[in-house]
């Protein structure tokens, strides 16, 4: 079996992680930023350098398409995404991305001519660290969004994302409207910790969590914290921490694919010698499957509604619902094929992260691969991967990508 050039991905890598690097060793590389444009036109020009086309659309999309035998087929298509969160790691995206160009410069070296067109894709704004919300491009691609909605999207400066895209020179003319697709791969780390927890070569994503957002609003009475007996006080706060701990119960309740989190509390009036009249907070839910996701939300709302017994009014507000993926099992079964002709080790999972293939699945058959990374570490300057385990998936995607693109 053919391999990649493990050196010369690894040397991709470390050039383009100096684009927007940082003292402690991560990267911010944000989106339609001046590191953006930067990268952007070093992935294109080793595109070109190799012989490739490279198209860009109306969302900054970049298309970098290797030609097959027969262009009038749908071609299978591969990518992720360079841009990064402030701060964030050399890997995250940017992995998926330079290991479909060096699968493509593998094809080249061994002069291997397929049967379909393959396309490396580099999405815009995927981590919506700059612009909200993430996935946009590939939102835009596969009809989430709209065209018009996406490029009138403003950054905490003002600044559209149209305008940003002009101001890269990365708005292309033709619209951002899918095409035709074979099959969709999309490599990624983990950003978890479970395969090297367990000595994991390779993660084969069968499913992506599906995402339940919710603001709660938790109303007391403001009163005075030295006048006012504990028998008759309506603490919103006490109230918030007796929610938070429910909360996190309900995420064990459905483990081990169950995530239950508190990410944010704001409390009002926010003086030491005030007890609080109110506290909003924000709750989110995942899980793989529909009935739990559910299962979930209703428990939630009858935790609200027992914090009545301490004078507190709960008011829950679901504001984003995103419900489970289920990647392609053709796709997943020529992976599952790569691995094992490859001698690799690898578990089935789902991923907990949104990813731009979750909506390429949407419009194609698409599935997703993953690496180990040091710790779990991700979105983090520490977030680390060994070259073996680069080596690794890259072969993985390498070979699931050419036994779909030598269907007829």
């Amino acid at each position: 079996m053919i391999r990649v050039n493990a050196e010369r991905l690894w040397s991709t890598l470390e050039m383009m992680a100096q684009i927007g690097g940082t003292p402690a060793g991560g990267v911010t590389r944000l989106a339609l930023s001046e590191e953006d444009r930067i990268a952007r036109n070093l992935l294109r020009d080793w595109a070109l350098d190799a012989g490739f086309t490279c198209d860009v659309d109306s969302m900054g999309n970049m298309f970098i398409r290797r030609a097959g035998k027969n262009p009038q087929l749908a071609p299978v298509m591969t990518g992720s995404h360079v841009d990064t969160q402030p701060l964030g790691g050399n890997y995250d995206g940017v992995y998926g991305v330079l290991a479909g160009l060096e699968l493509l410069r593998t094809l080249n070296d061994h002069h291997l001519e397929t049967e379909r067109d393959v396309v490396l894709v580099n999405w815009t704004n995927e981590e919506g660290a700059r612009f909200a919300p993430a996935m946009l491009a590939s939102g835009v691609w596969t009809g989430q969004f709209s065209e018009a909605y996406a490029h009138a999207l403003a950054d905490s400066d003002g600044i559209s994302v149209g305008e940003a895209l002009e101001s890269i020179g990365y708005r292309g003319e033709a619209p951002a409207r899918a095409f035709p697709v074979h099959a969709c791969y999309e490599l990624h780390i983990e950003q978890g910790p479970i395969l090297e927890d367990e000595a994991l070569d390779i993660g084969l994503v069968r499913a992506a969590m599906g995402q339940r957002w919710f603001t709660l609003t938790l109303d007391g009475f403001a009163a005075h914290a030295g006048t006012t007996p504990m028998h008759s006080r309506r603490d919103a706060l006490t109230a918030f921490s007796e929610l938070a701990l429910k909360v996190e119960e309900i995420g064990y309740r459905h483990a081990p694919d169950g995530r239950a989190t508190i990410g944010m509390a704001q409390v009002t009036p926010n003086s030491r010698n005030v007890v609080p009249s109110r506290v909003v907070c924000s709750v989110e839910f995942r899980h793989p499957a529909l009935t739990a996701l559910e299962a979930m939300e209703a428990a939630l709302h009858k935790v609200a509604e027992s914090l009545s017994l301490r004078g507190v009014a709960a008011v829950v507000e679901r504001i984003f619902d995103y419900a489970p993926i289920a990647f392609d099992a053709e796709c997943l079964a020529r992976t599952e094929k790569a691995v094992a002709e490859l001698g690799y080790s690898a578990k089935p999972m789902v991923s907990g992260a949104g990813h731009d293939a979750c909506y390429v699945s949407k419009i194609a058959p698409a599935s997703m691969i993953f690496i180990p990374c040091v710790k779990g570490i991700s979105h983090n300057e520490a977030e680390r991967i060994l070259p073996e385990w680069s080596e690794k998936g890259a072969n993985v995607l390498l070979h699931s990508v050419l036994s779909a693109a030598q269907e007829k």
